[in-house]
């Protein structure tokens, strides 16, 4: 599933002069976190709820804390300008991450991650046609979850087959103190597991497998070993 398959495509844009008032009612009546700012058809930044936060006109510029720190806490040009700018080309984050149509989701939900951001526009030819954002994802979720799905005829040996291969891959799963056996669809686990961690992440492999009807973790943790 790429960008092009979640993506708001009608999206709501501002200009760099548009009023700061403007946009904040804007994503207050479109039900929107965040726009993207657009001049002469290229983005150039994006304002979301975040960068409202601390305004001047609602008294959120002032910092609280103990007053000795307010006294020693300067306030940079920067943070002068986020709270008493008037238009978005002040307050809007200018550093954007974009990506393209056929951007994996996978891909866009790291961006996400490790830019501690919320949405990303998609481009076409250096042009926005749409945007990404965590609610898209969740949406997509939403969708898969709802999809009819067959009941599945799996056997035992296939489960076991599916799940180990499954398990091998992970750097937590150590296939030489741990085993597992399939009856009747039910997952057994035996052996020794790491943490409760390592179980609930075996559980959720195995849950994963259509045909699982149950998990039993007989493992015996490592820390009680140890302890004798």
């Amino acid at each position: 599933m790429n960008a092009r398959d979640i993506m708001t495509r009608n999206v709501i844009t501002v200009s760099p002069d548009t009023r700061v008032a403007d946009i904040a009612r804007l994503l207050a009546e479109r039900h929107v976190s965040g726009v993207p700012v657009v001049d002469n058809g290229k983005v150039v930044g994006i304002v979301s709820e975040g960068d409202l936060v601390r305004r001047s006109e609602i008294g959120t510029d002032r910092r609280g804390g103990s007053w000795w720190l307010r006294v020693f806490r300067t306030e940079s040009p920067i943070d002068f300008v986020k709270a008493h700018g008037q238009k978005a080309r002040d307050i809007m984050t200018a550093k954007l991450a974009t990506v393209g149509e056929d951007t994996p989701i996978c891909e866009i939900a790291d961006i996400f991650e490790s830019k501690h951001i919320k949405r990303v526009p998609v481009l076409s030819s250096g042009k926005l046609v749409g945007i990404v954002s965590r609610a898209n994802l969740v949406r997509a979720i939403a969708s898969a979850g709802g999809k009819a799905v067959a009941p599945a005829k799996a056997s035992d040996r296939e489960i076991r087959e599916q799940l180990t291969k499954t398990l091998e891959a992970q750097p937590w799963w150590n296939k030489f103190s741990a085993s597992i056996n399939v009856n009747d669809g039910v997952v057994h686990y035996w052996g020794l597991a790491g943490s409760n961690d390592d179980r609930k992440a075996a559980r959720v492999a195995a849950e994963e497998i259509p045909g699982v009807k149950g998990v039993e973790d007989h493992r015996v943790d490592y820390a009680l070993l140890r302890a004798e």
